[in-house]
């Protein structure tokens, strides 16, 4: 960390601005934050606690809803009480350790993230595609090694960004005008050069995302022509209502998260305030929504909540 050469008077902490451009309305900011906030953590704790109590729902497709579950209330828990803390008593300081502790972390959520959507799609490819060899080729033992190999890739591919910051001049400039320490937004307030960093970041979203992104186009192309190959109307319903889920899922991690990431790097027109409240966007609304969007549209697990909280 001695790289870090912010100021003189406090040379080992940043200060996190909050919604840069709308200070005066932070405490109305904090309302939402705060709502879809709790609504997330009820919703995944839920979750969990269903799937864990219910033996009927110890499967490869729950098992992978707990852990997209895990990973929504690490995502909100990393960004949203520290995100209160400036909006409600201007306690804007952050550690430089903890700011790339924040960081690190963060990213490797997201990647666990986007790995975890790959996963179910790939489930709901062999689910319909192979129905009968479903039970064979997706165990829970194989869904729990998938994800750790998910889990080392974010790691590994996470690790380089708080190392590639530490090599940087912090000079007088210490102040990030965003809620949390996001790589890009951390490497624009250095006095270096940060073509390194802004590299890198670029490799992450098109190779990692890329990548995942054309294995879930793969398996769901093969979906389609598996479920056009299908004789009636209601197997076609049928089979499609079983990825509507996903869809929406990746849908709201995808859009946002690829919209923030290349207004963040290319959209100089676009007001910083924006910019900001994409970020939050994308890292508020899938865990306050993923639970909400399974509940409602997988009919098994929706019977099971309401046994727990549809009780007279």
């Amino acid at each position: 960390m001695a790289g870090m050469n912010l100021t003189t008077s406090d040379p080992s902490s940043f200060i996190l601005m909050g919604i840069y451009g709308l200070e005066s309305a932070h405490e109305w900011i904090s309302i939402p934050f705060s709502i879809s906030y709790i609504i997330g953590l009820l919703g995944n704790f839920m979750l969990l606690f269903v799937v864990s109590k219910e033996q009927t729902l110890h499967k490869p497709m729950y098992l992978l809803l707990c852990m997209l579950a895990l990973t929504d209330i690490a995502t909100s828990t990393s960004v949203v009480p520290k995100a209160l803390c400036i909006f409600w008593f201007n306690l804007k300081g952050i550690t430089v350790g903890g700011c790339l502790t924040q960081m690190f972390f963060l990213h490797t959520i997201s990647i666990m993230q986007s790995a975890i959507l790959v996963i179910m799609a790939f489930d709901r490819y062999v689910a319909i595609c192979s129905p009968l060899r479903y039970a064979t080729i997706l165990t829970n033992v194989q869904i729990a090694k998938l994800g750790l190999v998910g889990l080392i890739r974010a790691v590994l591919f996470s690790l380089p960004m708080p190392l590639f910051l530490t090599r940087l001049p912090f000079c007088a400039n210490r102040i990030i005008p965003t809620t949390f320490c996001e790589h890009i937004a951390v490497a624009k307030m250095s006095c270096g050069d940060i073509t390194v960093n802004k590299t890198y970041g670029l490799v992450i979203v098109f190779l990692v995302i890329g990548l995942d992104l054309t294995l879930i186009a793969l398996s769901y192309a093969l979906i389609i022509r598996a479920v056009l190959r299908i004789s009636t109307k209601k197997s076609h319903q049928k089979a499609l209502n079983t990825c509507t889920a996903h869809i929406f899922v990746m849908m709201i991690y995808y859009v946002p998260g690829l919209f923030s990431n290349l207004t963040h790097r290319f959209g100089q027109g676009i007001a910083p305030h924006i910019h900001i409240i994409l970020s939050n966007l994308y890292l508020l609304l899938p865990p306050m929504l993923n639970p909400i969007i399974y509940g409602v549209k997988t009919k098994e697990l929706r019977d099971k909540v309401c046994k727990y909280t549809c009780r007279s």
